[in-house]
Formats: C-alpha cells, sequence, structure tokens
C-alpha cells in the first residue's frame, strides 16, 4: 500500500513540475527573436521556414532541418540555401515543442507552407515599435528605456551607494 502511495505522489508531482515549466516558458522573448524574424509575437518557440523545409529553434538560437533522414541542429542553413534572404522568406511561428518531429505527416506540412502564404510579413528589423528596440540587433537599440520597475530598482542601487 505505501508502494502505491509513493508510486501515485512522484506521477502527480511529475504533472506538476511539467505544468510549472509550461506557465514559465512562455514569457516574452521578443529580445531573443532573430531580426529577420515577423512581428506581432511576444513569444516564439520556432519558426518553420516551408521555402527551405526547414525550422529556427528560437532559444537556442539554431537551424533544425532534415538531412540524409536524421535531424540536423546547426548554427547555419546548409550551404545549399546560401543567398537565399531571412527577411523575405515565409516564415510561420509554431510554439509547441519539437514541431519537426510531426512535419513527417505531408499533410501537416502542406497547412504550414500554406500559412502565411505571402513573403510580405514586416520583419523585426524593419519594425519602428518601441517594444523591438529591446532587441540587441535591432537598428534602433539605442533607443530603448528599460521597464520603470527595472528603472526603480537601478534608482534605489544609486542611492544605497550614495548613502554609504
Amino acid at each position: 500500500m505505501k508502494t502505491l502511495i509513493f508510486i501515485f505522489v512522484l506521477i502527480a508531482n511529475g504533472f506538476l513540475c511539467e505544468t510549472t515549466f509550461a506557465q514559465f516558458t512562455f514569457g516574452s522573448n521578443i529580445a531573443s527573436q532573430p531580426i529577420w524574424g515577423p512581428v506581432g509575437y511576444k513569444h516564439v518557440e520556432y519558426y518553420y521556414l516551408p521555402d527551405f523545409d526547414a525550422y529556427y529553434y528560437v532559444p537556442k538560437h539554431k537551424f533544425i532541418y532534415a538531412k540524409d533522414g536524421h535531424w540536423k541542429t546547426r548554427d547555419k542553413l546548409p550551404k545549399r540555401f546560401k543567398g537565399y534572404d531571412l527577411y523575405n522568406t515565409r516564415k510561420v511561428v509554431i510554439n509547441q515543442q519539437k514541431p519537426y518531429w510531426y512535419t513527417l505527416d505531408y499533410e501537416i506540412r502542406a497547412i504550414y507552407a500554406s500559412a502565411n502564404a505571402g513573403s510580405n510579413q514586416q520583419s523585426i528589423r524593419d519594425s519602428h515599435d518601441s517594444k523591438y528596440f529591446e532587441n540587441k540587433n535591432h537598428p534602433e537599440h539605442s533607443k530603448w528605456k528599460e521597464p520603470k520597475r527595472n528603472q526603480r530598482q537601478v534608482n534605489l542601487r544609486k542611492s544605497m551607494k550614495i548613502d554609504q
């Protein structure tokens, strides 16, 4: 009986930990998104690039593509895509874990490929919305202002140094 209770507690704990992880990971990651990414997304896990049949994993800044029947994770796209302009290619935002596992189904890939069918998506680099200035690679990053709550902490630290 104790063994069953122990197993139940372990399983319940596993569900609670997974829920906490899922809630934690969906904060804003605008500063981590590549500047060739499309505007309008506070949080992005993956971009699907239908023109390349590849993915870009935002948290690790890695491209993921199939080669010789295996998924490869690299800093850059393979040489066969040299010369492509990531600013003007279609991008589909996917916020699920390891979406490339599901793209073996050609119907799902076709849905992703048809989404955002035009390549006229505005990139983060070309946006003048101040929320994108947080991204260090944005051309107007120098105009970015930290949120006020952080500024209050900075002011408090400065006043503490003056008082000492």
